[in-house]
């Protein structure tokens, strides 16, 4: 029964009916399901493609999760922690840094900055930061001309001071001054800039300045102590079993901070953004679906001298009405499959030959983007269907309810 219900509906779609612009809304509501879908396959992938690129480069400058004590605490045998933590499962490198603000000054301006003090030998290992470097490198040793240690600070803040390499530039830190102090000087070091580096994200070249940590750890008064551990893993998914293995291991007062919680509020945002756009563009589906409830309304009334011949000879009511659920699913169907295939060509030709470029000194990446994922495509097309098959209830209900006699009589 399935088989022949189905073929009625095939030669339903594909007669030339009397009245020709049902064929032609026929065509217009198939194009319009696989307008939709394409669009939805495009701006999904672009999203994917752009927040994939944002996570990369925050976790290309930044770890996959940090462990820190409680109440800002120093951690004074990070050696030891560092070594219990590179010891895990699924930890690819584990490197001590700490982390303050405080202010830069130049012989031209000064500017408010975030100091990190890292190891350069272990921090290469744990962030890509010597792959983002314009100029010099990350030489954070002594630098004998300058009889001062290096320091490597980003281009945006660079330009704000003025300075490039082999300049000068004084960090001054307010640690270690008391509220009884008030007339205290805060405590300065000079520094000679050996790298400038970017990464393309603002918050890290407009205000991150790396120094050694025997250098930070002088100008904080830490002594031999560190912020915490900066912890890169082999996949950045395993980060919530890595945690739990890590507060096993180190206990109380130590805590975690993965790169989900640090950027929560930047991925949280994008997702819904991505959402939002699903649900608008799933408007263009929701226009074409209407199409179809027009134009099977349509092939109702310009088959229901038919209609009425098929119950005559048996069919049952449920018979007819799938029937035309049938042709509602088809012209869906024919939709998504041509979205589907359009969408991935294209996506396809801009991930291969980057057809949309863009000006990489402002935004660091050459080309738009693009990140295609098979769930994006599934539900897509799951959605498409859905919205189809919807469309197709009243039509289908309509030719169901019409009575033989009345039916044949009708022309």
């Amino acid at each position: 029964m399935a088989s022949y219900e189905f073929f009625l509906a095939k030669r339903y779609l594909k007669t030339k009916c009397r009245v020709g612009f049902i064929s032609t809304t026929t065509y217009i509501s198939i194009g319009g399901v696989a307008l939709g879908v394409t669009a939805l396959i495009i701006v999904l992938s672009l999203m994917n493609g752009f927040s994939t690129e944002v996570r990369s480069k925050l976790l290309g400058m930044d770890a996959h999760l940090r462990v820190l004590k409680f109440h800002g605490e120093w951690i004074e045998d990070y050696q030891k922690v560092a070594r219990d933590i590179g010891g895990l499962p699924h930890v690819a490198a584990a490197a001590p840094f700490i982390y303050w603000e405080g202010m830069a000054a130049s012989a031209h301006s000064t500017a408010g900055v975030k100091i990190k003090g890292i190891d350069p030998a272990k921090a290469s290992k744990v962030t890509d930061i010597n792959q983002s470097f314009l100029y010099g490198e990350l030489g954070l040793g002594t630098v004998p001309e300058k009889d001062c240690a290096g320091i490597a600070l980003g281009n945006t803040l660079a330009d704000r001071l003025q300075v490039s390499l082999g300049d000068e530039i004084y960090l001054l830190s307010p640690k270690g001054t008391t509220l009884t102090s008030l007339w205290g000087i805060p405590k300065m070091r000079k520094f000679a800039v050996t790298g400038i580096f970017q990464t393309g994200l603002y918050d890290f070249d407009a205000s991150l300045v790396c120094i050694s940590i025997p250098s930070a750890q002088h100008l904080l008064g830490s002594g031999n102590a560190v912020t915490g551990i900066e912890v890169k893993l082999d996949d950045i998914y395993k980060v919530g079993a890595v945690t739990r293995q890590i507060n096993k291991t180190l206990g109380y007062p130590y805590y975690t901070l993965t790169w989900e919680q640090m950027y929560r509020h930047l991925f949280n945002w994008m997702k819904l953004e991505k959402w939002a756009s699903f649900i608008v563009l799933s408007l263009i589906i929701l226009v074409a679906a209407f199409s179809i409830i027009s134009t099977l309304v349509m092939m109702v009334m310009e088959k229901t001298r038919e209609i009425g011949i098929l119950k005559a000879m048996g069919a049952t009511s449920k018979s007819i009405r799938r029937i035309f659920m049938w042709q509602g699913l088809v012209a869906g169907l024919l939709g998504t499959a041509s979205g589907c295939v359009i969408g991935y060509l294209l996506c396809w030709i801009q991930q291969n030959f980057k057809v949309i470029s863009l000006p990489a000194d402002i935004y660091i990446i050459s080309a738009v983007p693009v990140n295609m994922r098979v769930w994006d495509f599934i539900c897509i097309s799951v959605g498409s269907l859905a919205i189809c098959f919807l469309a197709s209830l009243y039509p289908a209900n309509k030719a169901s309810s019409l009575q033989p006699v009345e039916a044949i009589r009708y022309e």
